[in-house]
């Protein structure tokens, strides 16, 4: 294992696309959905565990599911369930996790991944995971991980690339959930993925990014860095 290694698992959301069996109260992560004896989000944690310490996992969520969390990932300690007040969507969760995973260990790079996906081939996206790691320890890029298309799927967004005999391709630009026609057009130029919400980056050139495309963000942030993981 690698002591570099971290992930955010971000489990804040209310899975309102689930309900009625994905409450408020009770969101669609901690349940297991496909009835294989494991919750979306110990399915998650799992899976990353697999290249990634235990203990460098870490649990972004509503301060409201803390004590589910804790029951479902007995695993994790309280230090590794990073409670937010407010849902306030992904930018400023993942800035909060990234300044006190930088303060904790400098050189780590750092996968951030929903807690509700299924993924069927484990070992596949491993790899994938481990080529982006290294990647990300030998340059200052931010990564994300697509998924092949097989229809037009509206509900999704879609990452559009550029052409090249490279496993590891530059992205032109996201686009979020097209219309149907778009989508057909988008499977049809060939260089379109679906994007799956899972990002690969060190600490240091994340940091840096928010500190040059949102420093508004960056200084509220920073003002907690004295006291990021403490009791305080």
């Amino acid at each position: 294992m690698n002591k570099n290694y971290y992930a955010i698992l971000m489990a804040g959301g209310v899975g309102s696309r689930f309900w009625p069996v994905s409450t408020s109260s009770f969101p669609k992560q901690f349940h297991d959905m496909l009835g294989t004896g494991e919750t979306l989000i110990q399915k998650t944690f799992h899976r990353l565990s697999k290249l990634i310490p235990k203990e460098n996992i870490y649990i972004l969520t509503n301060e409201k599911y803390n004590d589910l969390v804790l029951e479902q990932l007995p695993e994790a300690t309280q230090k590794q369930v990073v409670l937010e007040p407010a849902m306030r969507n992904t930018a400023p969760c993942i800035l909060y996790a990234s300044l006190k995973i930088q303060k904790e260990n400098p050189d780590a790079v750092m996968v951030v991944a929903p807690s509700d996906h299924w993924i069927e081939d484990e070992t596949a996206f491993i790899n994938n995971l481990q080529a982006s790691f290294d990647k990300c320890e030998q340059q200052n890029v931010l990564m994300t991980l697509g998924i092949q298309p097989t229809f037009a799927n509206t509900g999704y967004g879609y990452i559009n690339f550029e052409k090249s005999e490279s496993t590891i391709k530059k992205v032109h630009k996201f686009t979020e959930k097209p219309d149907y026609d778009t989508a057909k057009q988008f499977l049809a130029s060939g260089n379109y993925l679906w994007n799956a919400g899972i990002f690969i980056w060190s600490v240091k050139t994340i940091v840096t990014s928010f500190q040059q495309f949102q420093p508004t963000l960056y200084k509220l942030f920073e003002e907690g860095v004295s006291v990021y993981n403490t009791d305080s």
